[in-house]
């Protein structure tokens, strides 16, 4: 189509992990969702909000959500902005930071979702690989970019950054500085403390994972007043409908089942992880809800086809960095002691 721009008519699209109809019986694995449903506060409050109140705008603000992370995390309101899932505030964070030309990095490989906004906006793309020990490889003294995306734990892999280095690395980017923070509930560490001391830091968080309300899309970002107040510009106005605010306050609010759930997925995840090592996988040590493992034979794919056939689902990426691998969400004990009979049966 000519009337298309032609860096949209250009770019691919970002496909997502294979998302199977309702009703259809797999063991999902693929989309690193939790396998515990939310807490029974937070469906209290969704039911709560169905009827009269669903004819009005909710509040354009999530002021209450906005209250209650800013309780649970210690920041005041006007350091926190409400979105429409976590990705709402990566894309809005390069519409507000990056011109078109002008340029994005982030560590390859990561979320390649970066790429496909940057593409959006007509950024241009640096990414900086990874050495064995997870080190960033030609990285610069000073990155001059407008924007360094780095997801900590790493997603597809799982490692973690010690906080040391995410502070070092603020100090070395011009630009801003993206935490995006998707697995931390799931590690020992989150870079939250480090936005007071560094101006050009920003926090990332989604509910899909550790809340259990991947279906409710609801994410946040953490950052210095005038950065929330630069995005609190270009978002969509009402971006966060009354049923997802009363679920984001509950959820936050609920923390003795938030705790119970992530300390069963935690304790699952170090569980398979040793199960995988018997059977001779290559498992890079996580800090996610998922684990990123490599078969004897490095054949990915065919064991990720071998997992299909008998509907289980994970994740095989063709990146030729990835591609000897499978990125394995956490799924209850029952469906990873189900996942490991098969694996057995493939040796």
């Amino acid at each position: 189509m000519t009337r298309l721009r032609r860096n949209i008519a250009d770019m691919a699209g970002y496909v997502p992990g294979f998302q199977p109809r309702d009703g259809q019986s797999y063991i999902k694995l693929n989309t690193n969702e939790n396998p515990y449903p939310p807490s029974p506060k937070v469906i209290e409050a969704i039911l709560a909000e169905v009827g009269e109140g669903l004819r009005k705008y909710p509040d354009a603000a999530s002021s209450a959500a906005r209250e209650a992370a800013g309780r649970l995390y210690g920041f005041d309101s006007d350091w926190i902005i409400m979105a429409n899932g976590s990705d709402e505030v990566l894309n809005n964070l390069i519409r507000a930071f990056v011109g078109e030309g002008q340029e994005i990095a982030y560590v390859q490989p990561s979320y390649s979702y970066y790429g496909t906004l940057a593409a959006i906006q007509g950024a241009r793309v640096r990414t900086f690989g990874l050495d064995p020990d997870w080190n960033l490889t030609g990285f610069p003294e000073r990155y001059p970019g407008q924007l360094f995306f780095l997801v900590n734990p790493n997603a597809p892999l799982g490692f973690c950054y010690p906080l040391s280095f995410v502070e070092e690395l603020a100090a070395r980017v011009e630009g801003m500085l993206v935490v995006d923070e998707a697995y931390a509930d799931f590690a020992d560490d989150s870079a939250l403390e480090l936005v007071r001391r560094c101006d050009n830091l920003v926090v990332t968080r989604t509910f899909s994972k550790s809340y259990s309300l991947a279906g409710m899309r609801l994410g946040l970002a953490v950052a210095r007043p005038e950065v929330i107040a630069a995005l609190n510009k270009i978002r969509d106005h009402y971006n966060l409908d009354r049923l997802a605010q009363a679920a984001a306050v509950a959820a936050l609010e609920d923390q003795d089942y938030f705790r119970d759930c992530v300390a069963k997925i935690r304790r699952t995840r170090d569980w398979f992880s040793t199960e995988l090592r018997v059977l001779d996988w290559d498992v890079i040590p996580s800090s996610g809800n998922f684990v990123f493992a490599v078969p004897p034979h490095r054949d990915g794919l065919r064991v990720y086809q071998a997992l299909f056939d008998r509907k289980i689902l994970v994740r095989h990426f063709s990146d030729p960095q990835l591609a000897h691998g499978l990125r394995i969400s956490i799924g209850s004990r029952p469906e990873m002691e189900q996942t490991l009979a098969v694996l057995r049966e493939l040796a």
